[in-house]
């Protein structure tokens, strides 16, 4: 079974008729959804992405990047080149899980939560983790603008469950995951990204703890160099496929090319045994998806 680990729900970009759609056409057969958290954004122009691949994915010159990316309004809105977007701090669980209901052999739901938000995040988690189709929590430490330590308690009750926390880290504070690991040592955790902002200065030691994976979705954090190098020092085993969507490389039509990601994973990756360990059976075991 081939599973995107990592799309958000976001029907202004493109509907769920759509999205099965797009599945079907790239031969995707499940995806696990979650909240979307953002105003729609549009995809950079192509030369601006591969300048902010080379800055963040390069120590010396991942503070240039970091100015690109790392801006916030007072009200917690996130400054891009492009503009200035929304933030939602409680992104909606319900539309997901409805989603999920609707279609339980195509979808699997993330429940999202933010300890800063207004919905308490134990809470919302205990809300949903008995629905058919859970498959664990999403959190964005880096736009919601906390250290990840404030998920202990979720971390807690995940670990009790069994289920991985993805988590989107940030620069600095926000993406001092190692403390939180330290509270709860036994959880299963994601990074997005191939382990963003940090990259390969976080690799060596995601590669010592065995219950640490990174995923590698995204198509304007990720190009074909990074992705090669992530799967390299961690193993084809710790890595997940995940596409970000609807947010990435447009099709001509405009709208969301689905199929982007797992191409460039087939085609990096020709190996049948590697393939179908980063399209589907890593993350299937992790999330218990039969």
């Amino acid at each position: 079974m081939i599973i995107d680990c990592h799309y958000h729900l976001e029907e202004r970009l493109l509907s769920r008729e759509e999205l099965l759609q797009r599945m079907d056409e790239a031969g995707v057969e499940k995806a696990a959804l979650m909240g979307a958290m953002v105003d729609p954004i549009p995809e950079p122009a192509r030369p601006l992405i591969g300048l902010l691949q080379i800055l963040i994915t390069h120590r010396s010159l991942r503070a240039i990047g970091r100015l690109m990316i790392d801006s916030f309004t007072k009200e917690g809105d996130v400054k891009l080149p492009l503009g200035v977007f929304r933030i939602e701090p409680d992104p909606d669980n319900d539309a997901v899980f409805a989603a999920v209901r609707g279609c339980p052999q195509r979808f699997a739901g993330w429940v999202f939560v933010n300890p800063r938000g207004r919905l308490d995040p134990v809470r919302e988690v205990a809300r949903w983790q008995n629905e058919p189709g859970f498959v664990g929590v999403k959190a964005h430490p880096f736009w919601h603008r906390y250290p990840p330590e404030e998920l202990a308690p979720v971390a807690r009750l995940l670990s009790s469950l069994g289920k991985p926390l993805l988590i989107h880290a940030g620069f600095g504070p926000h993406g001092d995951y190692d403390a939180l690991l330290r509270q709860v040592s036994d959880l299963t955790l994601i990074l997005a990204h191939g382990a963003f902002p940090l990259f390969s200065d976080a690799w060596p030691a995601i590669r010592e703890r065995k219950n640490v994976f990174v995923d590698l979705s995204q198509s304007t954090y990720l190009g074909d160099r990074t992705t090669r190098e992530t799967v390299a020092f961690l193993g084809p085993e710790r890595c997940l496929f995940g596409t970000d969507g609807p947010f990435g490389f447009p099709a001509a039509d405009g709208k969301f090319d689905y199929g982007f990601l797992k191409r460039r994973i087939e085609r990096l990756f020709p190996d049948p045994g590697m393939r179908r360990r980063l399209l589907g059976e890593n993350f299937a075991a992790l999330a218990g998806i039969g």
